[in-house]
């Protein structure tokens, strides 16, 4: 476990494995880097770097507003702690968003850019709907738990996997830091920033997804130059552990040719 410390004094907890050309990976909403457990192997030929968000796992958590695009710049602490000076990067969910943000501030720190299960945000992005809003905020826990999970993977991959789950939050999270990052997520509005965007950039996105719906893949796809769009058929929002075995070939695939 390695930290860094980022000009506002948070500490943040990064983990480093591997060797070979740096790749961070950037975790959804309100989760730490276990998020990537089961399929961080896949990315072995890459030094891979993850890092727990300000308000998860092992770093600090102010009670303070959270952004997407100050999670970038936290990404860019742990880059300079790490002696990194230009990484692929490749993030999903609330992670894709934080990816906008480094890529379109900070263009010669960014390699290749993958941006799984995202969104532009705003005015422009596409909400999930009410219903799905409604199946979160039941006030049984295990029901809402249980419509999250049916969210991120499908029923047969669920009757398979029984957990645990490392997709649907970090269990340490307190329930400030949880109100700052839901904010933080929900405030991310990038579509201005997007066209600026100059790293080869790939956005991949499930199908299926309705918990960020997939009708925002083409938007990103065709807000940043030169972007290339791949859906996974059948896919929800954890496309990248359930559909690992075409999600992973696909973005080494991508990384290889940038």
């Amino acid at each position: 476990m390695s930290y860094a410390t980022t000009p506002d004094g948070v500490k943040l907890s990064y983990q480093v494995r591997g060797h070979g050309e740096p790749l961070v990976l950037l975790q959804g909403q309100a989760n730490d880097h276990r998020w990537w457990d089961s399929v961080r192997d896949d990315f072995g030929s890459y030094r891979t770097i993850t890092l727990d968000y300000r308000g998860t796992g092992g770093s600090d958590k102010p009670d303070e507003p959270y952004s997407t695009r100050g999670f970038a710049a936290d990404v860019l602490a742990v880059l300079d702690e790490a002696g990194v000076e230009r990484a692929h990067v490749y993030g999903t969910s609330m992670g894709g968003r934080v990816a906008q943000w480094l890529a379109a501030d900070h263009p010669a720190r960014v390699g290749a850019l993958v941006l799984g299960c995202s969104s532009p945000g705003g005015a422009h992005g596409v909400e999930r709907s009410n219903e799905v809003r409604r199946s979160l905020a039941q006030p049984d826990r295990a029901a809402a738990e249980r419509a999250l999970l049916e969210l991120m993977y499908t029923p047969a991959w669920l009757a398979a996997h029984p957990g645990p789950y490392r997709t649907i939050g970090d269990p340490r999270l307190p329930a400030h830091a949880r109100r700052r990052h839901l904010a933080a997520s929900a405030g991310h509005d990038a579509w201005d920033a997007l066209p600026g965007i100059t790293a080869p950039t790939l956005v991949v996105h499930g199908t299926d997804d309705v918990f960020n719906p997939a009708a925002n893949a083409p938007l990103l796809a065709g807000r940043i130059p030169g972007a290339e769009l791949r859906m996974i058929e059948g896919a929800r929002h954890a496309y990248f552990e359930e559909f690992r075995q075409v999600a992973s070939p696909m973005v080494l695939d991508f990384l290889r040719r940038h």
